[in-house]
C-alpha cells in the first residue's frame, strides 16, 4: 500500500475516535514504525495528535485531500463509475461535483456526446480534449483539498442553467438526512446543483454510507439514485431505499 493511500485511510481510520500503533499496523500489514513514520507526518501537517502508543484527531473530522481519497478505496469507485456510465444517455446535460468518485466518473465519459457542467477542476484536462463534449467550467473561488471551485460566482453562473442529471459526491451519505460535508459553501453548491437538475445521481462507496462527521449537509430530493459498491449492506440499502433511494450496487471484480 502507497504511503498516500496510508495516510487517507489513517485519516478514515482515526475519525472512529483513538487507534493505538499494533492495530493500525496489522490492518494496512506494514509494520509499526511505518505507522510511526505516518502518524508523524500528519501530526507535522496538525491533522492528528500523538498520544502514547497511538493518536486521535486534533479536533473535528479531518477532511482529506482529493489526492488522498484518490487512492483509497481505488477498485471500488472505479466499479461504481462504471455502473454509472450505464445511467447516462448521449445527448445529456450533466452537472458533474468535485470528489474523487465523481474525477473516475468523469474520465470514463471522453467518447460520449455530452454538455458537462463542473467545478471539479481535476476533470478539465481529460474532459477539454473529448472533441464531442460541451464544456462548462463553473467559475468562483479555489478549494485546494477537492481541487473544485465555490463560491457566489460558482451560484450565479449555475443558476442560469439546467441539466437532466447532477452527478454528486460527499463524505457520507445519510438516510433522511442527505449528503454530509466539511463546510457550508460546499454543501450550499451541491444543493444547488441537485436543485438544476432533473435527476440526481450520488457516487458513494461503502465507507461513506452513514458517515456523519462533517457538519455540513446538503439534503436530498424525494427520489434520487444512488451507486454503490458490494461492501454495502443490506441493512444500509434497505435504509437508504426506504428514504427514497433507488440503489445500484456495482461489482468490483
Amino acid at each position: 500500500m502507497r504511503s498516500k493511500e496510508r495516510h487517507g485511510r489513517l485519516l478514515e481510520a482515526l475519525n472512529s475516535g483513538e487507534i493505538d500503533v499494533d492495530d493500525l499496523a496489522r490492518r494496512f500489514d506494514v509494520s509499526a514504525s511505518t505507522v510511526r513514520r505516518d502518524l508523524q507526518h500528519l501530526s507535522k501537517n496538525n491533522a492528528v495528535r500523538r498520544t502514547y502508543g497511538g493518536a486521535i484527531l486534533t479536533g473535528h473530522a479531518i477532511e482529506t485531500t482529493l489526492e488522498q481519497r484518490l487512492a483509497v478505496q481505488g477498485k471500488e469507485k472505479q466499479a461504481i463509475a462504471r455502473a454509472a456510465i450505464d445511467l447516462i444517455a448521449d445527448g445529456d446535460t450533466l452537472i458533474l461535483d468535485a470528489g474523487s468518485t465523481v474525477a473516475a466518473f468523469g474520465r470514463l465519459l471522453q467518447p460520449r456526446r455530452l454538455r458537462i457542467i463542473t467545478n471539479n477542476l481535476a476533470l478539465l484536462p481529460f474532459l477539454a480534449k473529448a472533441p464531442a463534449i460541451e464544456l462548462v467550467v463553473l467559475g468562483g473561488a479555489l478549494r485546494t483539498t477537492s481541487m473544485s471551485t465555490m463560491g457566489p460566482l460558482a451560484h450565479e453562473a449555475l443558476r442560469r442553467m439546467t441539466a437532466d442529471r447532477a452527478i454528486m459526491s460527499a463524505d457520507g451519505v445519510v438516510s433522511g438526512r442527505g449528503l454530509c460535508e466539511a463546510d457550508l459553501e460546499q454543501v450550499a453548491l451541491k444543493s444547488l446543483m441537485m436543485e438544476q437538475s432533473k435527476e440526481v445521481i450520488v457516487l458513494a462507496d461503502a465507507s461513506k454510507l452513514g458517515r456523519a462527521e462533517q457538519i455540513a449537509w446538503a439534503p436530498l430530493p424525494p427520489r434520487w439514485t444512488l451507486v454503490t459498491d458490494v461492501g454495502a449492506s443490506e441493512e444500509q440499502r434497505k435504509h437508504l431505499a426506504d428514504s427514497g433511494a433507488r440503489v445500484i450496487v456495482a461489482d468490483a471484480r
